[in-house]
């Protein structure tokens, strides 16, 4: 396994954590469930992570595939870029999560506010990274790019009853 299987494999750590890290916090706020917003919290700091860790094999990732006929170079650089952000939140989720964490495991009374921010805070990264990686799948998933011109290819289909 190479860095660009790493990095297919790992981005949809951070799309994914993001939403149900979030969604499981969410249910822990609503029913005042310590657990269960430690589990949100976990999930989000894995997220936090796991955007660390695409965003490090990207370079690669890209390298494997640039020169690969086909493929668009402006659609990897707005990836590129735009996963900056998606990393920044991600990692400030991560950071605010373990905060969250560590809050809880004192019993602070802050952990209400915290927990309202790291809320707000997972539906943007969710957002943000939803981006990244639709702007990675036109990439080389050309379906996704409304801009490309596919020509339909025409296939000979025998059908049952059909004369050669």
């Amino acid at each position: 396994m190479n860095q660009t299987h790493i990095h297919l494999f790992i981005t949809h750590l951070p799309l994914f954590g993001s939403m149900f890290g979030g969604l499981v916090l969410l249910h822990g706020f609503l029913v005042k469930s310590t657990q269960t917003n430690i589990a949100g919290y976990y999930i989000l700091i894995l997220s936090g992570i796991g955007a660390g860790i695409a965003y490090l094999t990207g370079e690669a990732a890209e390298e494997t595939i640039e020169n690969i006929q086909g493929i668009i170079k402006s659609n990897i650089q707005a990836h590129e870029e735009f996963a900056l952000f998606a990393l920044i939140s991600l990692i400030s989720l991560g950071i605010l999560s373990l905060m969250a964490l560590l809050l809880t495991w004192n019993k602070s009374p802050l952990i209400r506010p915290i927990n309202i921010a790291i809320l707000l805070i997972s539906g943007i990264s969710f957002i943000l990274v939803s981006r990244t990686a639709y702007l990675g799948g036109q990439i080389r998933h050309t379906e996704l790019n409304p801009t490309t011109n596919l020509t339909p290819v025409q296939m000979d289909v025998k059908r049952d009853g059909d004369i050669d």
